[in-house]
């Protein structure tokens, strides 16, 4: 299993190559890159920013709950932060298991649960100079601190 935060670009084919076994009959690669278009809006890039050292933990902790869900260790996840331009991978999710539907299962509740719960935010920027926050979630342990 792998998970890691990264400020450099990701090689699709570097985290397929992390997962994968002989006993395995299905691989899936789930790429999320950045859009051209937003709520009607012309894209032009984005920055991603983290808490860096707990969006490690979160990110490694999702990667392990999907592993036991999948029945299978082998799920890698990469997510990207920094500057990046339209086109650029923004998060890598590779899983493979003996059977399709765990690794489809494994990999969407990765993609559900980074967008849920990891502490890393979106700034948007637009053709026409602008840049805004995109609308996220506050991690649960952020949550309950609030309290």
């Amino acid at each position: 299993m792998r998970a890691r935060i990264t400020e450099a670009p990701i090689d699709g084919a570097a985290v397929l190559a992390d997962v994968g076994s002989p006993d395995d009959g299905a691989v899936v690669l789930f790429l999320g890159t950045v859009r051209r278009t937003n709520d009607g809006r012309t894209v032009t890039g984005m920055r991603y920013d983290a808490y860096r050292n707990m969006a490690q933990k979160v990110l490694a902790g999702i990667a392990g709950e999907a592993a036991v869900r999948a029945g299978s260790d082998r799920v890698a996840v990469v997510h990207r932060i920094g500057e990046l331009a339209v086109g650029d991978v923004s998060v890598a999710i590779a899983v493979s298991t003996p059977h399709r539907a765990d690794a489809f299962d494994a990999a969407r509740y990765v993609i559900d649960e980074i967008k849920r719960r990891l502490p890393v935010w979106k700034q948007e920027y637009d053709l026409e100079g602008d840049a805004r926050w995109l609308d996220g979630s506050v991690p649960p342990v952020m949550e309950a601190s609030r309290e």
